[in-house]
Formats: C-alpha cells, structure tokens, sequence
C-alpha cells in the first residue's frame, strides 16, 4: 500500500527467511479509502510487532510471498479476469479494495478458529484484541466495496474462497439474496471460523497442499499444511 515492506528487525525468526516478489504504492484518488488504507496497514504492522514480541524465540521468520502472480491467479479463479489477463492490485483503488477483501476476511475466521487452540488467557485476550480489529477493517473494506458499487466482484471473491475452504457455503459476499451484506454472520448473528487448514487451502490457493499461491515454498510454524480440519 505504502510501497515498502516490513522492517528487516521483522522478518527473521524459526525457519527460512523468504523474499517478496510484487507490491508498490497505491495511487490512491479518495482521501477517505487512502485514510482506511493507511490506517489499516499502521495496525497490521503493530500486530506483526507484537506477537514476534509475545512469541520471542517462537517466531517465525518470513516465508517467500509472490504478490503479483497469486494475485493474478485468485482473481482469475474469481472470473475478475480472463486467460492470459493479469491483476494489478495496486493499480487503483479499486483493485486494491477487492485485493484487500481477499484477505482480511480471511483474517477475521482464522483468528476465530484459531481460539480454541490458545491455552494462555493472556495470549487469548490479546488474539481476541487483535480479531476485533481484524473485524473492523473487514467492515471497513466491506463497507467500501459497497460505496464503489463492487458488490458484484465480492460475491465472485466469495464463492472462489468457499470453493477452496470445504464443503459447506460459509462465506458471504457484499451482497447476499440481493440485499446489501456489511456483516457476514450465521442466523445467530455469530461470524463463521475457519480452521487453519482451511486458512492456508486458501493463501495456498489449492487444497490440500504445503505450498503456493501466495506461499510458493509454503509457510514457517507448525501449521503448514492446508485442510479441511488441520
């Protein structure tokens, strides 16, 4: 978004440290969704600082990301794009919003799903700080999308991540039985979790996989390999 990556004091840790391929400044024409954006990334980069700090010798470092191809290939799993077509995420405004759609969705169900898998109330509390966050730009993304008529291309977004993650329908587009949908949630009004196997069918862009997409030599940590239940 800003055109730079994480701090090199960010990026080392368990395993081996990868490169980034892709990513630039965003030319951004509205001052409210260059705000969202800038805010957005101030968080993202206080939430890698704090858990490499809560984690210490546990963290992991940096896998390998491939930005542009991965891009690419989820939007055209999407039907955004065509055979032989690219997608720039950081063309415009708009692609950068459906390119952040992808994600922090994604972020919101893995922190859910990852809750019954942290033991320490502490570390509990601060993953539970950090989904309310994660909640809130999602809203925020959402919200967006919906203001630059976009709720068409999230639904396509949509339905490429359900047909990754698993059998059942559980994710939601911007639009749902024709009515605008800010906030996806189940008939109780609860946001849906995804496992971390389904987490990285996604990121992988491929089930049942240890590496691709968007982690072409797949992730450092424990989890590692995409699922249904893993």
């Amino acid at each position: 978004m800003r055109g730079e990556g994480l701090p090199e004091n960010s990026i080392d840790g368990r395993g081996t440290p990868g490169a980034v391929s892709g990513g630039r400044q965003v030319p951004f024409e509205t001052r409210a969704i260059r705000a969202y954006a800038q805010e957005i990334a101030a968080d993202e980069l206080a939430h890698v600082q704090f858990l490499r700090s809560a984690l210490g010798e546990a963290a992991v470092a940096r896998p390998t990301i491939d930005i542009d191809a991965a891009f690419t290939a989820a939007a055209m799993a999407a039907g955004l794009i065509g055979e032989g077509e690219t997608f720039d995420a950081y063309a415009n405004e708009e692609n950068f919003l459906l390119a952040a759609y992808v994600f922090e969705d994604v972020g919101v169900t893995a922190y859910k799903g990852a809750s019954p898998l942290v033991d320490n109330k502490t570390f509990l509390e601060a993953a539970a700080g950090i989904l309310a966050a994660e909640a809130y730009h999602a809203g925020n993304i959402r919200t967006s999308l919906a203001a630059k008529g976009l709720e068409a291309p999230s639904v396509r977004i949509s339905d490429a991540r359900d047909s990754l993650d698993g059998d059942e329908d559980l994710d939601q587009g911007v639009l749902l039985d024709g009515n605008l949908n800010i906030v996806p949630t189940d008939a109780n009004g609860i946001a849906f979790s995804r496992s971390p196997g389904q987490v990285l069918n996604i990121v992988y862009l491929t089930p049942e996989a240890t590496e691709g997409g968007f982690f072409p030599d797949g992730v450092n940590g424990e989890f590692n390999a995409s699922g249904s239940n893993t």
